[in-house]
């Protein structure tokens, strides 16, 4: 009779403490694992920027090869979200409870879409690439699990246009740009920065992501006539237009915003249409030591990354930097363990590839850098340094 009784008891302390230990579970993490959660564009009219899901995956083969952080391998979900933010909001709404942290979330409507979302799941999100407005003119509160490391738009933008002043004595500027949040955002740097230098702005040519044709867009541009055109476009858009421009004889100064910063693929889509043209970038490029090195590691993983490297780059120090933090979270790996280990950061730079970055309990935005770049030639795909890392204030 003791005995069935201290079954009973025991019984029933285990049933009270199944919800306790239910509730200490950390999504995607194991004794022997740590998921992480990516949403990108591996289709569709932004594919080319879905890169940096494959380059984040890369560095964490590298990084399982090595043993993993703290006996955890890291295993990575990828969902293809086509550059739709509705697709991107479901696929996040299936990697919240699954997933630990989310990794490189693309495109600032796809973070307009998410931004509440990520919030109330409470998963950290670390380096989303988009307009780092989307998270400034949120409450603060909402902020707890987001940490970045991205341009602002609205400063690059002002950059571009002082750029094509001092470098091409540019004083007419057209914009072609992408009819969503991150063009739009763009533009506003545009106008900033020619009203402060007294720059005519003489089109505005917008697009829809699901434009194919764009030799009307062109013709705009060239009736405008402009000296320079500024793009914040995907790099398919960027590469029609500077086509069609080309085949009604007009062959204005470019000046484009990062995300068309891979030169490997812009000669590649452009050919000799791209030599001459500037873009700005905000991380090491392909020729450079510190990307270089990274870059030979990334191959080894994946050689299909070969003429994607400046994209695959800018995905490896995302998943950088999620590997630090689970370094210095230790084994004991909770999310709020992981977020409290982020905020530690303090002029650190992933292998080298950025500027110094400062992440802390009030700053997620740790770094805001660009510098301009001029494209070579196509035979080689060279390119030219023409400026240092112009800094601009952190935005939240």
């Amino acid at each position: 009779m003791k005995i069935r009784i201290d079954a009973l008891m025991a019984a029933a302390l285990l049933a009270l403490a199944l919800p306790a230990l239910a509730q200490t579970k950390v999504p995607g993490v194991t004794d022997t694992e740590v998921v992480l959660g990516i949403t990108t564009p591996l289709s569709g009219p932004a594919a080319a920027w879905g890169t940096t899901g494959l380059g984040a995956e890369a560095w964490a083969k590298h990084v399982n090869a090595q043993g993993g952080v703290h006996g955890r391998k890291i295993r990575i979900m990828m969902r293809d979200d086509g550059y739709n933010p509705g697709r991107a909001l479901a696929n996040v709404n299936e990697l919240k409870d699954q997933a630990f942290a989310l990794v490189g979330l693309l495109g600032t409507a796809v973070l307009n879409a998410n931004k509440d979302n990520i919030a109330d799941a409470k998963i950290p999100t670390i380096w989303p690439y988009g307009n780092p407005q989307v998270f400034a003119k949120q409450p603060r509160e909402k902020l707890r699990g987001v940490f970045m490391v991205y341009p602002d738009y609205g400063d690059e933008g002002e950059f571009l246009v002082r750029q094509a002043s001092k470098l091409e004595n540019a004083r007419k500027l057209a914009v072609f740009y992408q009819n969503d949040d991150y063009g739009k955002g763009g533009l506003e740097g545009v106008k900033r920065g020619a009203g402060k230098l007294g720059v005519t702005l003489a089109a505005q040519v917008a697009y829809e992501v699901a434009d194919r044709e764009l030799g009307t867009h062109a013709l705009k541009l060239k009736e405008s006539g402009a000296d320079a055109v500024v793009l914040y476009s995907t790099a398919t858009h960027g590469a029609g237009v500077i086509r069609e421009m080309a085949k009604v004889g007009y062959r204005p100064k470019i000046f484009a915003a990062f995300p068309l910063g891979d030169r490997h693929v812009m000669f590649r889509l452009l050919g000799e249409l791209w030599e001459g043209a500037y873009y700005d970038s905000n991380i090491a490029v392909p020729g450079e030591p510190e990307a270089d090195r990274v870059i030979d590691l990334l191959l080894k993983q994946d050689p299909k990354l070969k003429g994607r490297e400046t994209y695959a780059l800018l995905g490896a120090q995302s998943m950088i930097a999620v590997v630090e933090g689970l370094q210095r979270s230790g084994r004991n790996l909770t999310r709020e363990s992981f977020i409290a280990a982020l905020e530690t950061i303090k002029d650190w730079s992933p292998q080298g590839l950025t500027g110094n970055i400062t992440w802390g309990p009030d700053r997620r935005h740790g770094l805001n850098p660009i510098r301009m770049l001029r494209a070579g030639k196509a035979a080689d795909a060279s390119y030219t340094v023409i400026t240092g890392y112009q800094p601009f204030p952190s935005h939240f």
